[in-house]
């Protein structure tokens, strides 16, 4: 009769004294151990057709999906992002008007990272103008493009950003970024022309 290993894994172990059966010994380990390894599965859809029935998948289970490369942990019955893999830094593409690395801050970037355990957008770099219209409008596209699909939120998310005070009677600004991708700027007017707009250390949730 197999027995259980030594570090209450559940893993069965075959016995010289159990019938022989190579399969059945391979079979006893690998029904062990690979529910307890990272899983990997091309799509969450993919994974949702494979765990079922009496492969469900349990609290404690690990999984690697490699369409949006995101480790995820089965827990309280619904699966958690733990981990994102190797996001490069992408350079936001900016409408015309505006340029980037405002104030030496360097170029308008934005990754995907985890942040307890869900995918947030992560900015950095600033962006500058030097020339403003005869009528500043209250608010601005500052996108030339949407971001990618992967990387825009569930729904439109306000934060604060940083802006110079030469010629401005305020010192921070309102940033919409919506679900289609658009990021616009809120907050210019008549005595409110900053030459620069930073977004280091601003981040949401998607």
């Amino acid at each position: 009769m197999p027995t259980p290993d030594k570090w209450g894994q559940g893993i069965d172990i075959w016995q010289m004294t159990d019938a022989p059966s190579i399969p059945d010994a391979v079979k006893a380990i690998a029904d062990g151990v690979i529910p307890r390894s990272v899983l990997r599965f091309a799509s969450a859809s993919t994974r949702g057709a494979t765990l079922v029935g009496d492969f469900a998948p349990v609290d404690g289970m690990l999984t690697w999906l490699e369409d949006v490369g995101r480790l995820e942990l089965r827990d309280s019955g619904a699966w958690s992002v733990i981990a994102v893999g190797n996001r490069a830094w992408t350079t936001v593409p900016l409408a015309s008007g505006w340029s980037h690395n405002g104030n030496d801050n360097g170029n308008f970037q934005y990754r995907i990272v985890s942040l307890f355990g869900e995918e947030t957008i992560m900015f950095r770099g600033a962006i500058a103008r030097t020339t403003w219209p005869s009528i500043v409008p209250q608010w601005w596209v500052l996108t030339s493009s949407p971001l990618p699909a992967a990387a825009r939120p569930t729904t439109k998310r306000t934060f604060l950003v940083s802006c110079s005070d030469t010629n401005s009677d305020r010192i921070a600004l309102k940033v919409d970024y919506g679900s289609d991708g658009v990021i616009s700027l809120w907050g210019t007017g008549a005595s409110a022309k900053p030459p620069w707009v930073s977004f280091n250390g601003t981040f949401v949730s998607l």
